[in-house]
Formats: structure tokens, sequence, C-alpha cells
């Protein structure tokens, strides 16, 4: 069977606002001990930050990217500027200070661990909200099919979301949830996804477990139309409400194959992925009438993934009442989503996975990319990264071909 590259529409644009950096790498044997004199296995400077990344991944994809950030006309300044531009985005909308410094991060890579620690030191001048004038806002937002923040530039994120909302130009809006930062809740108001590193969840909602968080946050959070937690290696699970039975992300590529499935559960067969040349399937449960305790649909979904196939796949719910005891009930679709099973030895460094997994995400809500196809597709683009000493030298492009199960008919 042949397949069809699925055409990128024209002038999908993806804006973001937040941290540009440069990162300082430094791979080590093992995490020191104090006092400890040691020396690198090897050393990697290159941008990062959890904007500039992520942004980089999207123009990577095939989509243009506009970053809103701040740097210091300095040597880092004009390394993050360069770095940025040559993977293609648009740096125009930058505040480029004459004094002070850019931010950059120290992180220390252990090989024996796979596990990595950050340093940062911030910018100075910090960035504030009226540096950027409002017809710059305006020419930023133009054309824009999605807003992004990583929370780092809060005010000027604020902003920017206050100016979508009044003005109604329909552009969602997506918050990256790592961890409580300062004007992070007022930006959640304004956000339509969320995407959590695995502790925010319960964390800021104080729920007992990850599924019930998620509940908790749909119904805390009314213009919410999806919330996604990240868990590594074990990949993530997702949360879709549904208003009036309809699904917020179109799902396509159904065939039912089977009415019936044990007692009172039904089957529909998604396919969503590609192996050796193949498409493959994994069921979709369809949930009984009543509402079902969201723990126990997460578990249920869990045992259905097939722990055989080393790329990453998804197994979901269809529409029903998902219930948080103690917190409340909604609407909505659970997906729990696997992570590529990729070899110890391939493993590099972990920096930057999440925010290589928001760059797909964003691309997949710039192409209406169904949730049973975004969730793998993500997840392979953040173990591509994963595979590469820094957050950016193993960032896929859209013609990689471990891409193409994902992208291809």
């Amino acid at each position: 069977m042949s397949s069809v590259s699925l055409p990128l529409p024209d002038n999908l644009t993806v804006l973001g606002c937040g941290a540009a950096v440069v990162d300082l790498l430094a791979a080590v044997a093992a995490y020191p001990q104090p006092d400890d004199k040691i020396r690198t296995t090897s050393l990697k400077v290159q941008g990062g930050g959890n904007a500039g990344n992520a942004l980089t991944c999207v123009a990577r994809l095939g989509l243009k990217s506009r970053l809103i950030s701040k740097v210091a006309d300095d040597a880092q300044g004009r390394s993050i500027l360069e770095e940025l531009q040559a993977d293609g985005v648009d740096t125009s909308f930058f505040v480029v200070s004459k004094e002070g410094n850019s931010p950059f991060t120290y992180v220390i890579v252990d090989n024996q661990t796979k596990t990595r620690t950050c340093i940062h030191t911030p910018g100075y001048p910090p960035m504030r909200p009226e540096e950027l004038s409002g017809s710059s806002l305006s020419s930023a937002l133009d054309g824009a099919r999605v807003f992004y923040s990583d929370v780092r530039l809060h005010e000027t994120a604020l902003v920017i979301a206050q100016e979508v909302q009044a003005a109604r130009k329909n552009i969602p809006i997506l918050v990256d949830a790592e961890k409580k930062r300062e004007g992070l809740d007022d930006l959640l108001n304004f956000s339509d996804y969320v995407v959590c590193s695995a502790t925010f969840p319960q964390v800021w909602t104080e729920a007992p477990s990850i599924g019930s968080a998620l509940v908790s946050m749909l119904l805390r959070l009314p213009k919410l139309k999806f919330v996604i937690v990240t868990l590594g290696e074990d990949g993530c699970i997702m949360l879709e409400r549904s208003v009036n039975g309809e699904h917020i992300m179109c799902s396509f590529w159904l065939v039912r194959i089977s009415d019936s499935l044990d007692l009172e559960w039904k089957v529909t067969f998604l396919i969503f992925f590609k192996h050796n040349g193949l498409f493959g399937t994994l069921p979709q449960i369809e949930s009984p009438e009543e509402d079902m305790g969201v723990d126990s649909l997460v578990e249920s979904l869990k045992q259905r993934k097939q722990d055989d196939i080393a790329i990453p796949t998804c197994v979901s719910s269809t529409v029903t009442k998902v219930r948080a005891n103690g917190i409340g009930t909604v609407n909505a679709r659970v997906f729990v989503g696997t992570a590529e099973k990729i070899p110890p030895s391939e493993v590099i460094d972990t920096t930057g996975a999440g925010d290589a997994f928001i760059g797909a995400v964003l691309y997949a809500i710039c192409t209406n990319m169904p949730p049973e196809n975004m969730l793998p597709f993500a997840a392979q683009v953040a173990a591509a990264g994963c595979r590469a000493l820094g957050a950016r030298t193993g960032l896929p492009h859209r013609s990689d071909p471990r891409l193409a199960p994902f992208l291809h008919i």
C-alpha cells in the first residue's frame, strides 16, 4: 500500500511568548557529589528555553512560528536570535535591551541516570508589557492560528491573551503548566488547551489522583477544551471535554469492527499508526451510559495498551460522564498515550522533551490532527529529541522518516 503525505495548509502560524535562552550543557558520567571535581564527557552550547524550544520544533515541522521574548544586546543575545532565525523562527517581535544580560542556563546531564539538572540565570532587565507596542502586538497576532505561553513572561503573555479575547480573534490559547509560577492562574483562565508536567495537576488542584485532578481542571476552567499530563516514559493522559455530545477536536479514520465485546462494552477500532508499512489498530472503549469513575476508566485503558509495540500508540474511551469522587462529573473522553520504547543505549538527554511534545501538539492543533494521532505523534517527536545532547539537536524536521507514519495516510 502506498502512502500519501498529508499536505500542509498555507499560512499556518503559531505565536509564542516566553523564554529564549542559551543552554550550556555539560554531560557527566554521574552527578557530582559536594566538593567533587569532575570532567565532562561532552559539552554543547545551544539555544534553549521552553518557548524557544517549542517554537523551533514548530518551525522544523513546517509551520510558521513567531516568538515574543527579550534578550540583551550581548554575545549570548545575538546567539539566541541567530539560532532561532536559522531554524525559521520569526524574531522580529523580540525586545533587545541595550544594557543588562541575556538569560542562560547551566544544564548538567547525568549519563548514568539519564536525568538533567538546570541552573537558570534570568535575563536583566526583565521584559515589561509596555515594551510590546500596540502595533507590534496587532502585527504579531495577524494570521496566528494559535497562541502559546510558557508563563515565563507572564505579564506580557496576559496582555496578549486579553487582546485575543477582547478582539474576538478566535485564536485558541495553549498554556504550558510546568509548575506553579507567578501569573499562571490568570493565564489558565484564558486557556483553551493546557499541557502539564507529571506533578502539576495534583499540586494545583490538590486532588488525590492524576485522573481526578484532570477532571477538577476541566471543571475549574470552563473555557478549557483539553488538558494533557505528560508522564515521561509512561506516556501521557489526556481529558477532552465534550460539548453536547460533540468532540472538541474532530476524530476520523474510524472503522467499526465489532458491536459487542464482553458484557456491556462496545469496541470501535481506530486506525492511527503504521508499522512496517501496515496500518495498526487499537481498541477504543465505549463505556456504558451511566457515569464512570475517572481512575477506573484510566486503569481500564492502560490494561488495553499493546505493550509489545515500540512506537507510540493511543487508546481512548468514547464520550462518557467521567466522575471524580468529591469533585464532580464532566462529559469527556479519556485518552492514554504511550511513549516510544527507546533502547537505553539510545537515550542521551531528556532536556526539552516536554517542549518538543508541546511543539508537536501545537502542530496538531493547527492541522486539525485528531487526538488519537496527535498523542502518538507528539510522543514520537519528543522521543527523537532524547537521542541527542541538548533540547534542539535531535528535534526532527517534517521530512524525518520517523514521523512518516503519523503524517501519511
